[in-house]
């Protein structure tokens, strides 16, 4: 898949806006899921598993646009510091398509936390803060760590690059996330 990328024209790249979205949106809402916020949703008794779904696809939404943009951002600054030659457009559908272990998490992973623990997924101190919570923590995560070694085995495919340079490129682009992440945090932290 990484490979035919490498056809950066507006054919291929209006071909693939659909799949990019899709992935983005659904690895998006695997994301909110994961973080503390999610954890807590249910804690307030005037809240109800709708609002979760809500707060998911619209958080969902909006955390795999900002992925998608910042990402790809990182993703394109680093492959240009080390003489990429390609588009920023390609380096976001790379981010997208290195995304979809994220997105089969969705539909592998947390139907079976909510089948395991019902709505303790999402309120303090349920059925899921022991070892069967975090065995599902843990393989979501695996889902995301596999995404990231998807996005250096796309940067290598569309560059045709040699794995040192390919990973290279991801350390850049971790070492900027974490840059962005602390500035955000000190700013509005």
């Amino acid at each position: 898949m990484f490979a035919a990328l490498r056809d950066d024209s507006d054919d291929a790249a209006h071909a693939r806006q659909e799949p990019v979205l899709a992935l983005l949106w659904l690895s998006g809402i695997a994301g909110v899921l994961l973080t503390p916020v999610a954890r807590t949703l249910l804690d307030d008794s005037a809240r109800d598993g709708l609002v979760v779904a809500v707060w998911a696809f619209i958080g969902g939404g909006l955390y795999g646009a900002l992925v998608f943009w910042l990402g790809g951002a990182l993703v394109h600054g680093a492959s240009q510091a080390l003489g990429g030659q390609g588009s920023y457009r390609r380096a976001r559908h790379v981010v997208a398509f290195a995304s979809a272990p994220v997105a089969l998490s969705l539909v592998l992973v947390w139907p079976l936390g909510l089948a395991a623990f019902g709505g303790d997924l999402f309120r303090t101190g349920g059925s899921d803060s022991g070892p069967g919570g975090t065995l599902l923590y843990v393989a979501a995560g695996a889902f995301g760590a596999w995404s990231l070694a998807l996005l250096v085995v796309g940067v290598r495919a569309v560059h045709g690059w040699t794995w040192a340079r390919a990973l290279a490129t991801f350390g850049i682009t971790v070492v900027g996330g974490a840059v962005l992440v602390a500035a955000f945090d000190v700013l509005f932290g």
